[in-house]
């Protein structure tokens, strides 16, 4: 079973979220948040799968309560999914510094918010949706980033390299597999290894390190 918390500060909202994803055999909402602190303290005490977390809430933000979330080692099974009203919020950018495993749009379809659910749950990140490939080149070109540093990228063999670049790409391990002509399980291996050696807690902090150290450039994929 799939344990979700949801954080939003409209109560129709978290309601029909509600509805949607507790009609769901494999999903259960086990708790709900109005804004960012009450969320961090529903998720301390619920240590739900997923949260779905609205960005622009009272007291505490989502972007806020997004990182002590993903910052706290005892969270390390929870994954962030931000809502967001437009594709470029500003708050976004911070979001995935702060370890968001994905992006939703409000008004995206049931099935995809459902089938996002499951996704991020898997482990993986929301990664494939167009949306999320713009806000992370939009991260990199428009938020006041750096110059590259490849510096990151000196302990990966040059498969590793290759399978980072596929991953900043928004490609799923059977997709690397295929492209790399590798068998799935050496895919998923190789990403592993990439965890580990970048510190990554999920896909997502793995494309934005595959950006950030100039690996992939904005709009080549």
């Amino acid at each position: 079973m799939i344990r979700v918390v949801l954080a939003d500060d409209q109560t129709l909202v978290r309601a029909g979220f509600r509805a949607l994803l507790d009609a769901e055999d494999d999903i259960a909402v086990v708790g709900e948040a109005a804004d960012g602190e009450e969320a961090i303290e529903v998720v301390r005490r619920e240590r739900p799968d997923v949260v779905l977390m609205d960005v622009r809430m009272p007291r505490s933000d989502g972007l806020t309560a997004t990182a002590r979330i993903t910052r706290d080692a005892a969270l390390s099974s929870t994954r962030v999914i931000v809502l967001t009203t437009f594709e470029l919020d500003e708050y976004v950018f911070g979001a995935l510094r702060a370890g968001a495993a994905g992006f939703l749009l409000k008004d995206m379809e049931p099935e995809d918010v459902v089938a996002a659910v499951r996704i991020v749950a898997g482990g993986d990140a929301l990664l494939a949706p167009r949306l999320t490939r713009r806000l992370i080149e939009a991260f990199v070109v428009e938020a006041g980033r750096p110059a590259p540093d490849p510096a990151p990228l000196e302990e990966l063999t040059p498969r590793e390299r290759e399978v980072l670049a596929l991953v900043g790409g928004g490609l799923s391990n059977a997709e690397i597999a295929e492209q790399l002509v590798l068998s799935p399980l050496t895919a998923k291996t190789h990403v592993a290894r990439l965890f580990m050696k970048l510190g990554a807690r999920d896909r997502a902090q793995l494309v934005v390190t595959a950006y950030e150290t100039g690996l992939v450039k904005p709009g080549s994929q």
